[in-house]
């Protein structure tokens, strides 16, 4: 295997967005991963190659790096999924305490198909922006999750993947920060110009990025961005772009 190829796990939104970038500053090549599950909130597969072709033109110390994406059509998990991302109902929380967006097994097949890339492609490394603080109460976001997925794999693919989380243990505002480490005012203005996070699927312009404004998705975005901006610390000594 490969230790400077990585797959990062790209849905289009910021947490992958940015985990992107992560992967880009430290592997020196770097292929994706998305997954068309028939998501409510598709929009977000439009979203992809637009973000990929900025990360080519801005970044020149990127570029060069980003090598070939991958769109992985999971309709089958839209068929037996019954939450508010894949029927059109009300987003709430269920008996279970989760909230319906959480859909079963998403994040445990999501993986196990990057794994499967990665290991036709012989890269050493698997990147995804799953999350602990804002993670929603999904269980398969969790640490113990992503770590016994790492042994799942590499038990059963007989090789030895190393997944990595930047995100697991920061909050919306500090993923706004660790954008603009890696890539400055200009990452920042590309997650909000142009990635989606929104679960409903709408576009609109706000100072956060773009969104409805009122789901969990957007109200954790933008509630982050808004620490994120208060704070005269998040982009001391970090230049423009």
């Amino acid at each position: 295997m490969n230790d400077g190829d990585a797959i990062v796990l790209f849905s289009g939104g910021q947490d992958s967005t940015t985990c992107l970038a992560w992967a880009l500053d430290r592997f020196e090549r770097v292929e994706t991963v998305g997954f068309d599950y028939r998501q409510r909130h598709r929009v977000e597969l439009d979203t992809r190659p637009v973000v990929l072709e900025a990360l080519r033109k801005r970044f020149p110390q990127w570029g060069p790096k980003l090598a070939e994406d991958h769109l992985i059509d999971l309709a089958v998990l839209g068929q037996v999924s019954e939450t508010s991302l894949t029927r059109d109902v009300g987003i709430e929380m269920q008996e279970n305490g989760l909230p319906n967006t959480f859909v079963p097994g998403r994040n445990l097949l999501f993986m196990t198909f990057a794994a499967a890339i990665a290991y036709r492609r012989g890269a050493k490394h698997i990147v995804t922006g799953v999350c602990e603080t804002d993670f929603s109460g999904y269980p398969d976001c969790r640490d113990d999750t992503m770590k016994a997925l790492q042994l799942a794999l590499n038990l059963g693919m007989d090789t030895r993947f190393v997944v990595h989380t930047p995100l697991m243990w920061i909050d919306k505002a500090e993923t706004w920060r660790l954008s603009h480490r890696l890539g400055g005012d200009m990452l920042v203005d590309l997650i909000r110009a142009e990635s989606h996070t929104c679960y409903q699927g709408e576009r609109t312009l706000h100072d956060w990025g773009r969104g409805c404004g009122t789901c969990p998705a957007c109200e954790l975005r933008a509630q982050g961005y808004l620490r994120f901006v208060a704070d005269p610390q998040s982009k001391a000594g970090v230049p423009n772009g």
